[in-house]
């Protein structure tokens, strides 16, 4: 059974995470793979004004932490990605087939400064802790540790296949950009972070990664592990997918206290209970009260 999108009254954020059908490659970082990447999801942060604290594309999957006001914006900002980054990305590798699993899974993540530090860590990591690249930051495809060491926001393109359309049907050939325009992908601090100045938030992010490189460090130098390294993953065919892909029970929300993760439970709770007595009067015919937002 699905799960409802639940965002509470004045917005929240989220770490949202899609993943390839099959875990295939089909999002393999080469470059224009990137470039579309990077422009679809410029152009639909721009479109929808969703706060995007964080992003990393990997092979198979990606994790984006994003703060939004509502399901509503959410839902939309989600489905104008998923739906463009899929037609993009068929086109460019020769997939026939979905590319998505599934929905996108979109957990919460509480309010408290612990728990929303403790995501942008852990998908800092990515790259490194699955022991693909060195550094996170040199996994060769869009990842937002990158952004933050060079403190340039990436840029990817939109391609209006609409007027590649009628150009084709005019007889016209035309250069791969002319119908391109450059997208930006800005970083937003945390909700934690909103109150301090750009230079800080954007250093107290690096001070993570560099705890990540450290920490990395010493848990190869304890397993004897060494990364597969950015030829060997380029070297890759997207319609591949990895012996054994990790999966593990995602939870409803990312929180420290227990007491938070009551709060959130019954506010959940009481949201799914109201969506149902009004979904379940729509279906019988009788006056219904108005759908809790979602």
């Amino acid at each position: 059974m699905r799960r409802l999108r639940f965002i509470p009254e004045g917005g929240a954020l989220v770490e949202v995470t899609c993943r390839t059908i099959q875990n295939r490659f089909l999002l393999l970082p080469r470059k224009q793979t990137n470039e579309i990447i990077a422009g679809v999801l410029g152009r639909a942060q721009k479109r929808y004004k969703v706060r995007c604290c964080f992003y990393v594309f990997l092979s198979t999957h990606y994790h984006l932490l994003l703060d939004v006001d509502d399901a509503g914006q959410l839902a939309r900002f989600m489905g104008y990605l998923n739906s463009n980054l899929a037609k993009e990305v068929a086109r460019l590798v020769g997939w026939r087939d979905k590319i998505w699993s599934r929905r996108y899974q979109a957990i919460l993540v509480s309010g408290e400064d612990g728990a929303q530090i403790a995501r942008l860590k852990y998908l800092l990591a990515h790259g490194a802790k699955e022991d693909l690249v060195e550094r996170p930051q040199d996994w060769p495809g869009v990842h937002a540790a990158r952004a933050l060491v060079d403190d340039v926001d990436l840029q990817g393109y939109w391609f209006d296949r609409t007027q590649e359309y009628a150009a084709r049907q005019r007889g016209e050939d035309f250069d791969r950009l002319q119908y391109a325009t450059i997208e930006t992908v800005h970083l937003s601090p945390l909700p934690c972070w909103k109150h301090l100045p750009d230079k800080t938030w954007k250093k107290l992010a690096l001070n993570l990664l560099r705890e990540v490189e450290e920490e990395t460090v010493v848990r190869r130098a304890r397993t004897g592990t060494k990364p597969l390294g950015v030829a060997a993953i380029l070297a890759q065919h997207p319609f591949d997918r990895p012996e054994r892909p990790k999966r593990s029970p995602a939870p409803l929300f990312h929180v420290i206290s227990t007491t938070v993760r009551q709060t959130l439970w019954e506010a959940y709770a009481g949201f799914v209970a109201a969506f149902r007595t009004a979904s379940e009067e729509t279906e019988s015919g009788r006056p219904r009260r108005r759908l809790p937002p979602r």
